[in-house]
């Protein structure tokens, strides 16, 4: 392939990447059955409604790491995380169960919010800790956007919906986060095998995974 017919790499990952990942994910949420939210998430081992409770505290600590003048470079901004049952997610943010699973979105909806603002407003030279290395708005917005895609397709599975997030949504997160993954393949499929929750013809299954949220540069 000559130079010039290289397809340029996707545009870097945005604060309205997330927002439109979020409010993409609650619109297919909203369908689900009211009774439907105690059924096991897909692969995981937590409930539905425990998985969108997760969902909603990844996007608020990802947001939150941001916040501090000075963000940590060793550490996490030290919410208390806490499980609220043996082998449950340990959260810092818990919904209302009397307030129904409408509550409960509306909790997923406001932690996308803090973390669409703190991407929007963070200077892009601004570093901060994660377990997978420190990074920068980009990258948290990047790790924001999978978290949601893939919780969303967990809980899909669990509520019986269907749950096909848009191709360049995926492409971008992929190249932020994921550079061992093939190029060559569909950027959906993709994106669940490289985050173990997908089979990809010619390629083995990774039994471990993770992202790479380094700066670009």
């Amino acid at each position: 392939m000559a130079p010039e017919d290289v397809p340029p790499p996707p545009p870097p990952v945005t604060a309205d990447d997330v927002d439109r990942a979020v409010r993409l994910a609650v619109a297919v949420l909203r369908q689900a059955p009211q009774d439907a939210w105690s059924a096991k998430a897909g692969s995981l081992t937590w409930d539905c409604w425990e998985t969108a409770e997760h969902l909603a505290d990844d996007l608020f600590a990802y947001a939150v790491q941001l916040g501090p003048r000075q963000p940590p470079l060793e550490g996490e901004v030290p919410f208390l995380w806490e499980s609220r049952r043996p082998g449950g997610p340990a959260n810092a943010v818990h919904a209302d169960r009397s307030a129904g699973p409408a509550g409960l979105l509306q909790v997923l909806e406001a932690s996308g919010a803090l973390l669409v603002a703190m991407v929007r407003t963070t200077p892009p030279q601004t570093r901060a800790y994660h377990g997978y290395g420190v990074s920068d708005p980009e990258g948290f917005a990047a790790m924001g956007v999978v978290e949601t895609l893939v919780h969303t397709h967990d809980l899909a599975e669990g509520l019986g919906l269907d749950w096909t997030p848009p191709a360049d949504l995926c492409a971008r997160v992929l190249t932020r986060l994921f550079p061992q993954a093939p190029q060559d393949t569909a950027s959906w499929p993709t994106l669940l095998w490289a985050t173990g929750r997908g089979e990809l013809p010619g390629h083995a299954r990774p039994t471990r995974w993770r992202w790479y949220g380094a700066p670009r540069s």
